[in-house]
């Protein structure tokens, strides 16, 4: 290919996928009793309640860029990553990528999970056509640009703690007993709105994805992906009801939230991403 495709592990790609399309898949880290480990290398810890996270250091990125140039016969790379919002790895991408002279295009995806992955995935199918590393940066641009995501969590300290979002939000579910419906808004996790209980709360996010999938429909294909942590059967019966009701050729899929994202999200946390073709 002339263009090769690299993102970050929170991308929630199934390995078969990255393959197939020869993405390349910087780790994110955990930090735990204060041994640093790459997501999706080395063997992670069961408990993520004590751990921290962290980015990939600006030579890490350096060398999978470097590496990926390197098969790129001489076009370029597209480095779609986790929104700068939530994560350093933006900075330390920027940092590495200046070292290329413009080969490297950066990708802020303004989102996480398979926000980012459909981007990623988009880029990488439109690169093994041959398109230029203009056309693909593009590409990654628009389908990062359409998605939406959408999170309720069984406990807001998770992400209080991990600084995702703040006292004041986290205080609304906890204090009050309440079960925030989050999204993510220009790269930021924010409150879409206030339920009572985590099944109304899940009632709100069903109905927002088949609004949001409904109007995707208008000019293409919806996308549809359904993260959950440790919560398996609540999101198979999510997948289920949303089946039942998405536009006819949507796209659905489900999966688990890999080790960095969980940390933050805390066991009982369902995501729903909505993309585009």
């Amino acid at each position: 290919m002339s263009v090769v495709v690299v993102t970050d592990s929170s991308c929630c790609l199934d390995p078969e996928a990255v393959e197939r399309y020869g993405i390349r898949v910087v780790p994110l880290h955990v930090i735990s009793d204060g041994r640093e480990l790459r997501e999706g290398v080395d063997e992670l810890p069961e408990d993520l309640s004590k751990v921290t996270t962290s980015g990939p250091a600006p030579a890490e990125l350096t060398d999978v860029y470097a590496r990926a140039l390197a098969d790129s016969a001489g076009d370029g790379v597209v480095a779609v990553h986790i929104s700068r919002q939530l994560s350093g790895t933006w900075e330390a991408a920027r940092y590495a990528a200046d070292a290329f002279g413009g080969r490297v295009r950066l990708v802020d995806s303004r989102n996480t999970a398979m926000g980012l992955g459909f981007s990623a995935l988009a880029a990488a199918r439109l690169a093994e056509s041959g398109a230029t590393l203009d056309e693909v940066y593009t590409r990654a641009v628009e389908v990062a640009a359409a998605g939406c995501a959408l999170l309720v969590v069984d406990r807001l300290d998770h992400l209080r703690r991990g600084g995702r979002i703040g006292t004041a939000t986290a205080l609304l579910g906890t204090a009050l007993s309440m079960k925030p419906v989050l999204h993510l808004a220009d790269g930021k996790l924010v409150l879409r709105e206030k339920t009572r209980t985590m099944s109304k709360a899940l009632a709100k996010l069903v109905d927002a994805v088949v609004e949001q999938c409904a109007e995707v429909a208008k000019t293409a294909e919806p996308k549809v992906a359904v993260h959950h942590r440790d919560a398996p059967e609540r999101a198979r019966s999510l997948a289920e009801e949303l089946a039942g009701r998405l536009p006819e050729g949507t796209e659905l899929r489900v999966s688990e939230l890999d080790a960095v994202l969980g940390a933050h999200v805390g066991p009982g946390a369902i995501g729903i991403v909505v993309s585009r073709d």
